[in-house]
């Protein structure tokens, strides 16, 4: 970084990515310009925590009798504003540091993208990238940073900035520590230095900081630690508001618990689920968490060790006794207390929803369709809970209309009366799955069949085994039991191939397909279709399969096992081929194209080119 100096002042230029980047912010990114005053709240909130700590831990302060708050003053006639707070301030170092550079690296180019996908991004944005002091520059030409560190014998200093591409710091006579903000607004944005406007901003964004923000003398957000009262006290408005202060949210939440448990651990916990899921369930959730407290200090917004990641979702304050203010990332990870508390809240979340799925049905089907992809990874990963995870899993049916769930209980209770299995099929969507081939059998004789739509389903389904000691069954599998006693025998096997044509026909089936196939059989599970594929006993689901490619896996093809019809038309017609001559063209070519039709309906034929040419091959040979 450059720099000129003279006696008093130093200026010096901004790196090129900052440049770039506030031009971004403040000409095309951003269309909430309210944002800023969120973000100077926050940060000044940020610095008053970091007082505070020191104060506790009798560290010696500058200034150790100054009040903690913020204070924001406006001159509406002048267009004014400025906010002040009485927290850590800043070093010369960490006004270059801090303010003159971009704080994570690839924020730039990240906003870069939003920006060439034609996307405005939510105005919450801002604040995830340690750009957020920069949103200022939305509302005003020129920013004056003055700051005192509270360290014993600090200096004061002035920043200064038109965000034009440098900046300047001055030493100044500041008796005072902290930091304050101030700066003319934008004639689009003068509401600003209205008393109405910003009060209307705190209570929509930082109604809920831990320290008193007094506009002249007047207080204007609620400061209380909405956690450490009883649940008896707590109104629906405040738990609302409290919910869309911590999570960022302009929603109100689907539910909320609230915990005060003392000991072997003693914690208090405000938790909350959302309404609704982020557009990208697993990669949304990665940077969040818990907002984590040490007896009302805040210690760290985003405690992921306080859930496992199937319950990440989960918003909202964790305020505990039994940890050291001084604590670090590292320590919280491997803390005994911080893994009693994460069983304790794990096992109080699961318990809601258990509750939930009982006395009120719509909310915790809400709470499914948004999160449920994510909740079943817990039966891989939870084996304390697992058994009430399974219980709450829910699943398409057969049995019911599209987008109505069922559990393995509901299953249970429709089960035929010699049924021993609990079928299921993967696929993509529910469209697909019910043209599946492999459920005409299951169709014709009533027997319901989970249809498991959920990326995630083809990791969790085999995992689960069995339920109730009822095995799970994929009927794209082979050696599912099928039970034979609804079939009308006779009427079926006077219509169908006698044994010694079937296994003619087998014979010449693996004879023209080689090893393309693992074995020909007989279907028992076939009405409508001639044939299909399935799985052998030691094979992938084509469901896992497909999902292994497209995480770039490496698959080992397995051959399938191509179940043929002897009832359907189509297969007694290349019976009476075969007993005409066993090499007939027309014969092979049909069987050729029954295999790739299955393929196709797999989603696994690799040449759609060959199957379209010997398919008009076929078709000219039937029309002559």
């Amino acid at each position: 970084m450059a720099k000129n100096s003279t006696k008093s002042k130093k200026t010096y230029k901004f790196k090129a990515e900052l440049t770039q980047l506030l031009h971004l912010i403040v000409h095309s990114l951003y269309t909430h310009p309210e944002v800023f005053l969120r973000e100077l709240i926050s940060n000044a909130s940020d610095a008053l925590n970091k007082v505070r700590f020191l104060q506790i831990t009798n560290q010696e302060i500058t200034d150790p009798d100054a009040d903690l708050k913020i204070s924001i003053n406006l001159d509406t006639k002048k267009q004014l504003f400025s906010i002040e707070d009485s927290g850590i301030g800043m070093t010369e170092e960490d006004l270059i540091k801090n303010i003159g550079t971009v704080a994570n690296s690839g924020t730039l180019k990240f906003l870069e993208e939003i920006q060439k996908n034609g996307k405005v991004p939510e105005g919450d944005l801002i604040g995830q990238f340690g750009v957020g002091f920069y949103s200022v520059f939305m509302v005003t030409d020129e920013v004056v940073i003055e700051t005192r560190h509270a360290n014993p014998g600090s200096k004061g200093y002035r920043w200064t900035s038109n965000g034009q591409g440098s900046f300047t710091i001055e030493e100044i006579d500041r008796k005072k520590r902290g930091t304050s903000i101030s700066f003319r607004l934008k004639d689009e944005h003068k509401d600003f230095s209205e008393d109405y406007r910003v009060k209307s901003t705190i209570k929509k964004y930082s109604n809920f900081v831990d320290f008193p923000i007094e506009i002249g003398k007047e207080k204007a957000n609620t400061v209380d630690a909405l956690w450490r009262r009883s649940k008896d006290e707590l109104k629906e408005d405040e738990l609302i508001e409290f919910y869309k202060f911590v999570a960022n949210d302009f929603e109100a939440p689907l539910g909320h618990l609230h915990l005060s448990l003392e000991g072997a651990v003693n914690f208090k916990a405000l938790l909350f689920v959302p309404p609704k899921a982020p557009m990208n369930l697993f990669y949304d959730l990665e940077d969040k968490g818990l907002h984590l407290y040490s007896n009302r200090i805040f210690i760290q917004d985003d405690a992921k060790d306080l859930l496992p990641e199937y319950l990440t979702f989960v918003r909202g304050v964790v305020d505990t006794e039994d940890l050291p203010l001084n604590i670090s990332r590292e320590v919280t990870q491997h803390s005994p207390v911080m893994a009693k508390i994460k069983t304790i809240l794990t096992t109080r979340i699961i318990n809601m929803l258990e509750d939930w799925s009982k006395n009120d049905i719509g909310k915790f089907e809400k709470f499914y369709k948004n999160f449920g992809m994510l909740f079943k990874t817990g039966v891989n990963s939870n084996f304390g809970n697992r058994d009430k995870i399974i219980k709450l899993l829910r699943f398409e049916s057969t049995a019911k209309p599209k987008g109505e769930l069922v559990s393995l209980d509901d299953y249970i209770t429709r089960m035929k009366k010699k049924q021993r299995e609990i079928y299921y099929l993967s696929g993509e969507d529910r469209d697909i799955v019910e043209r599946n081939p492999n459920l005409e059998y299951f169709r014709k004789n009533d027997i319901e069949v989970l249809l498991m739509t959920d990326p995630v389903d083809v990791f969790v389904t085999p995992s689960i085994n069995e339920y109730d000691k009822k095995p799970l069954k994929s009927i794209d599998k082979a050696d599912i039991t099928l039970d034979d006693e609804k079939k009308d025998k006779d009427s079926e096997e006077a219509d169908s191939l006698n044994e010694t044509m079937t296994n003619s026909l087998i014979s010449v089936f693996k004879e023209t397909l080689g090893d393309k196939v693992e074995d020909v059989t007989v279907s028992k599970r076939l009405v409508n279709s001639p044939v299909t594929l399935v799985v052998g006993k030691d094979g992938l689901d084509p469901q896992m399969e497909r999902m292994m490619k497209i995480m770039n896996q490496e698959v080992i093809p397995r051959k399938k096992i191509l179940e043929i019809n002897p009832v359907h038309h189509l297969i007694k017609n290349l019976s009476r081929l075969n007993i005409g001559d066993s090499k007939d063209p027309l014969l092979r070519k049909s069987i050729l194209q029954l295999y790739e039709s299955a393929m196709l309906i797999d989603g696994n034929l690799t040449n759609p080119t060959e199957f379209v040419q010997r398919l008009n091959e076929i078709m000219e040979e039937a029309t002559k």
